[in-house]
């Protein structure tokens, strides 16, 4: 009977090498964040993917500057996590901090988004306080995009 889970220190080289581009490029062929929530899910477990979203986490605010304490208290996280997050940065992945970079200007655009949606003073939000004069004057109707 053969088992499907082998340590990487089993493999050899060649074989890790090829193994690794398998999965870069079916990881680079997805595209938009619903299809890679759905790839994701059937590649790995949730905890994996938990795991994986913590260290993001971690590298995430790495850049920002914050300390390591300030980080393991607020994720509840071992410093050694943080030092091994800390050194992928540093050496092995010097893509991954640009990567961080372009996902924070995802973040900040979707925050925009939701603040002009339902912000306190957004077209919604006045429709829910008046509702009774949207009676009289019905939202516009949206143009369509070709």
């Amino acid at each position: 009977m053969f088992s499907m889970k082998r340590k990487s220190s089993d493999l050899g080289k060649e074989e890790k090498m090829k193994t690794l581009d398998i999965l870069y490029t079916a990881a680079g062929s997805v595209r938009g964040r619903s299809t890679m929530k759905l790839f994701l899910r059937d590649l790995l477990t949730e905890s994996e993917r938990i795991m994986l979203g913590r260290r993001i986490w971690i590298a995430r605010l790495l850049i920002q500057g914050e300390r390591a304490n300030d980080i393991a208290t607020k994720l509840r996280v071992g410093l050694a996590t943080i030092y091994r997050v800390e050194r992928w940065l540093q050496d092995q992945f010097p893509g991954f901090e640009e990567a961080i970079k372009s996902m924070d200007k995802e973040f900040k655009k979707r925050e925009n988004l939701f603040e002009a949606n339902y912000g306190p003073f957004s077209f919604r939000a006045l429709k829910r306080k008046y509702p009774l004069h949207f009676l009289l004057f019905p939202e516009p109707k949206k143009k369509k995009l070709d």
